[in-house]
């Protein structure tokens, strides 16, 4: 898995980022989140009136991400929480640029990428890196949902562009994400591809991934299998939020253990491990 090398942080540094470490576990609740943000926000606006499915989604996306900016370390359930509001609006942000505004999904697509590029371009020109490892400052952290929210938008779009305008269907285009997303991994690994890029590149990929697996279980269009928007919606969420609680428990016992050892002082520890 493509993990970000850190930048010149301290040993401190996972008591105050606000970001998770880069694990397995990320990488697969993250792609669980962008599918179940997809479904969700279909089954809200076709069983809601559209302005208070989209309306509501909006409050609580910002309710979500003030919590998060509020809270002064990264809390398990608070970022998680600010990840699923984001996929839920961002899925209806960009389907409100195509069903209502009309803008086509390859204009839309290239419109989210030339976005997605400008933020990354100031970010790296304020903060002189892009890595997760320093989400340490509200700037920083600014930079860093700003460009959350753009995959995700991006990503929608792009699912749907090779689905539909491409004709592909939403199998097949979990297949063509699903090799896609390890490309970067294998460039890292292969040919040199820088981490903090790799990360990025298979993080973007990670929205249309987890949309077209969805699409394709609960549309009934195409290819897809018809399952429906709220069953599928459900049978990613349990998962996703047992996966979440297992992350709770171990970043728990993992301060506890932090705070015991800084209570105890060096000199109850001889190389490193208890005396």
């Amino acid at each position: 898995m493509i993990n970000p090398a850190p930048v010149a942080v301290s040993a401190a540094r996972p008591l105050l980022s606000k970001v998770p470490e880069i694990t397995a576990l990320f990488w697969v609740i993250k792609v669980l989140s962008t599918g179940m943000g997809e479904t969700f926000s279909d089954f809200l606006v076709n069983h809601l009136p559209p302005e208070l499915a989209v309306g509501g989604g909006l409050l609580l996306l910002i309710a979500s991400l003030v919590a998060q900016f509020r809270s002064p370390r990264y809390r398990v359930w608070t970022y998680w929480t600010a990840v699923v509001m984001v996929s839920i609006v961002g899925t209806m942000v960009a389907d409100i640029i195509d069903f209502v505004v009309g803008i086509p999904l390859p204009l839309s697509t290239l419109g989210f990428a030339a976005v997605l590029a400008a933020i990354f371009w100031l970010w790296q020109r304020s903060e002189k890196t892009l890595s997760v490892h320093s989400i340490t400052t509200p700037r920083r952290e600014a930079f860093y949902w700003a460009t959350v929210l753009t995959t995700f938008a991006l990503g929608t779009v792009a699912g749907d562009l090779t689905a539909e305008k491409l004709h592909l269907g939403f199998g097949p285009s979990a297949l063509l994400f699903a090799a896609a997303i390890a490309v970067p991994a294998l460039a890292h690994r292969r040919l040199g591809l820088g981490a903090v890029a790799a990360f990025w590149s298979a993080y973007v990929i990670t929205r249309p991934l987890g949309a077209s697996i969805t699409d394709w279980l609960a549309s009934s269009r195409a290819d897809g299998l018809g399952l429906g928007t709220g069953w599928v919606t459900l049978a990613v969420t349990v998962p996703m939020l047992a996966l979440i609680a297992v992350l709770a428990r171990s970043r728990t016992q993992a301060t506890r253990s932090a705070s015991e050892a800084a209570l105890a002082g060096p000199e109850h520890f001889t190389d490193g491990k208890p005396a």
